[in-house]
């Protein structure tokens, strides 16, 4: 049997195997788990599906593969050995596996089924489709193809596979063939973006900002999948949505008082601890998705051809991992209590360090909140996670003097917000509305809660 990369989610095209359980010759049951991987946004561990003796690891522990890959072969029995490299190549893909993502072994095997009757040899660049996401035609004119990871690489980047050299087995266009023509010919090659229709810039190549350092003691860092996926996806998004930004400043006392009161009044186990703690990051999640509810024509993203508006406000927050950020998503976070989303906070955030997501978890939602005000910064401006139209950053609270209405003077506990609205979908009254029932519901928090 072979073990194959598995799929986790609509977009990830690659995993790396961080580690191995087991060993070529270990005997193996079902739910023994095998290796680890990780992708650009979490690790989980694979288990085996299969009783046998793990004849062959074909990735070690260090090395990327693409989904649907074969990283490694289990044989029946305990004196069974590893089929040579042929015949495994020569196996036809499976006719048919579950499509639930939840199971990752048959899930891939799925993904791996070719469109044409012909079939198709299994290999480690062998063609991966997936309904929800295309980067264009898997077959290129000439008979020649290229693996998902290249794809994807070339839509985001606005290069033309026609112009790409392969080096792939059988003549396929791997990531690093996208990546060398970027850097040795950009202008030769880019197109126009399918998503945008706009020339999306590459910048200079290493070699070339490496020249200007020459002379300099630095250090190469090499980038991860992680790294390389946030430096893609912001760049398009900076490139391609029409970006517009609403700052105000909301008072917060009432709504500390709040959280003050609520933290004194959570109840106790027997041990003393109380069921809940509320931060003040809790409460704005809830003024956000009270805000979305009231402005409804703002809960929406962009689907190219259309607008999709939400009925419920499911919003992700931005959570800082080593390497990056990801933006777990707490669903209907305007039917739950503050506890309920201060525990669910709590939760997805220490999952989100320890790369444990599931792609249900951090994909979707509907607006995003990106909070920097734990290190002191008072304002900024937080780039749109496509297909999202709304992100809000929110800066640190401080002690301000502000006019009373009698004319006097008093200091009050500030915090500036800023929203980055899509002009697409957000124009500037609506999103100017929306950001003043945020307003409305921070400064009067009891109304969020009615």
């Amino acid at each position: 049997m072979d073990v194959l990369m598995p799929q986790l989610g609509e977009t990830v095209a690659e995993g790396k195997i961080t580690q191995w359980f087991k060993s070529a010759g270990d005997a193996v049951k079902p739910g023994d788990n095998l290796f680890e991987i990780e992708t650009d946004k979490v690790s989980m561990e694979v288990p085996s599906t299969t009783a046998g003796v793990l004849a062959e690891i074909r990735v070690p522990a260090g090395e990327v593969a693409p989904v649907g890959a074969v990283v490694a072969v289990i044989a029946d029995g305990t004196a069974a050995s590893a089929p040579p490299a042929a015949e495994t190549l020569s196996k036809p893909a499976p006719s048919s596996a579950p499509a639930s993502r939840s199971a990752p072994l048959a899930a891939s095997a799925a993904a791996a089924q070719p469109a044409a009757a012909a079939p198709v040899k299994l290999d480690p660049f062998f063609e991966v489709r997936t309904p929800q996401r295309n980067y264009g035609p898997a077959r290129l004119a000439g008979g020649r193809s290229a693996t998902p990871l290249a794809r994807r690489l070339a839509a985001e980047g606005g290069i033309d596979l026609a112009a790409v050299s392969p080096s792939g087995p059988h003549g396929r266009i791997v990531a690093r063939d996208v990546e060398a023509a970027a850097r040795a010919a950009p202008k030769a090659v880019q197109r126009p973006s399918a998503a945008a229709g706009v020339a999306l810039a590459t910048g200079p190549s290493a070699e070339e900002v490496k020249a200007l350092y020459r002379d300099v003691p630095f250090q190469e860092v090499p980038l991860d999948g992680m790294r390389r996926i946030i430096a893609a996806r912001l760049v398009q998004a900076k490139q391609t949505i029409p970006h517009f930004y609403l700052t105000a400043d909301v008072e917060i006392g009432r709504l500390i008082s709040l959280r003050e009161d609520a933290n004194a009044a959570a109840p106790k186990d027997s041990d003393g601890k109380p069921a809940f703690k509320l931060s003040l990051n809790d409460l704005i999640i809830k003024a956000w998705a009270a805000a979305l509810q009231r402005v409804p024509a703002a809960n929406a993203v962009w689907a190219q051809d259309r607008i999709l508006r939400f009925q419920h406000s499911d919003v992700a927050v931005a959570v800082a991992i080593d390497g990056g950020l990801i933006t777990p998503v707490i669903r209907r976070v305007e039917a739950k209590t503050l506890s309920a989303i201060s525990n669910e906070m709590k939760e997805l955030a220490a999952r989100a360090r320890a790369r444990k997501l599931t792609p249900d978890e951090y994909q979707g939602g509907s607006s995003t909140i990106s909070n920097l005000g734990m290190y002191g910064v008072r304002e900024f401006s937080a780039i749109i996670n496509p297909p999202q139209a709304t992100v809000l950053a929110v800066g640190a609270a401080r002690r301000q003097a502000v006019e009373k209405e009698d004319g006097g003077v008093a200091f009050a506990s500030v915090l500036s917000v800023t929203l980055s609205c899509d002009h697409r979908v957000v124009d500037g009254a609506l999103g100017a509305e929306l950001l003043a029932a945020f307003q409305r519901f921070v400064e009067r928090p009891v109304t969020m809660l009615v």
